[in-house]
């Protein structure tokens, strides 16, 4: 009968061999995690100066303006026509300020920054003062943003009704969404940031479309 010591010799020997192939991997998953490291590309986030923070700054007033004026307007008329613009100028423009509140925390950047359009003050990628667009008017640090309604303008409209009410508020939105496309233009000659090209472009789309379908129903009301 075989000597029990003898079947049982090579267990040392196989749990070594388990042992080297466990540290084995650990090694191997250890370089490949490694290698990914040093071969990801490096990720930029923007600094407090640039254009992408400063138009998620000025953007996101610009936007509280017009929810307030759409907020305002909605008390004001039973046009069914200009509810509707107001609630999706309100809902549209509301959703737009959480994306940019969020870009600066992501960038791990303050909400507030530079004077306002400081960043519009500054050169164009191509180098150029104002933008690609030549006629691209020059900015004053601190000044009121393009389009921005006035507390006189905002308190004339707050004491209106009616069809005066609308006439007004369709007056100072145009202005307004004029001047949010002229920021929006402002940002895409500055940045090359996926995310800041993609929220402008659609801006400059959607506000230029509102544009003119104020323009008609102002029309309508002289």
């Amino acid at each position: 009968m075989p000597d029990s010591t003898e079947v049982s010799a090579p267990a040392p020997r196989r749990g070594r061999a388990l042992v080297i192939i466990i540290v084995a991997g650990v090694i191997l998953v250890a370089l490949a995690a490694l290698t990914g490291r040093l071969t990801a590309p490096v990720i930029t986030l923007p600094s407090t100066t640039s254009a992408d923070a400063g138009f998620a700054r000025d953007m996101q007033v610009h936007h509280q303006q017009a929810v307030e004026m759409a907020m305002m307007i909605r008390d004001r008329t039973d046009d069914p026509a200009v509810r509707q613009l107001a609630y999706d100028i309100a809902t549209s423009q509301a959703q737009q300020s959480g994306q940019m509140f969020g870009w600066l925390a992501s960038w791990n950047l303050p909400q507030f920054g530079e004077p306002a359009m400081t960043w519009m003050t500054r050169p164009a990628l191509d180098g150029s003062e104002h933008g690609h667009d030549s006629d691209e008017p020059a900015h004053v640090p601190g000044e009121a943003m393009p389009g921005m309604a006035t507390y006189a303008q905002l308190d004339t409209l707050s004491n209106l009704s009616g069809v005066e009410a609308e006439r007004l508020f369709l007056e100072l939105m145009i202005a307004h969404h004029r001047g949010g496309v002229e920021m929006a233009e402002a940002v895409l000659a500055r940045t090359d940031t996926t995310v800041v090209r993609d929220l402008a472009t659609s801006i400059v789309k959607a506000q230029q479309s509102e544009i003119d379908l104020m323009e008609g129903m102002l029309a309508e009301r002289q």
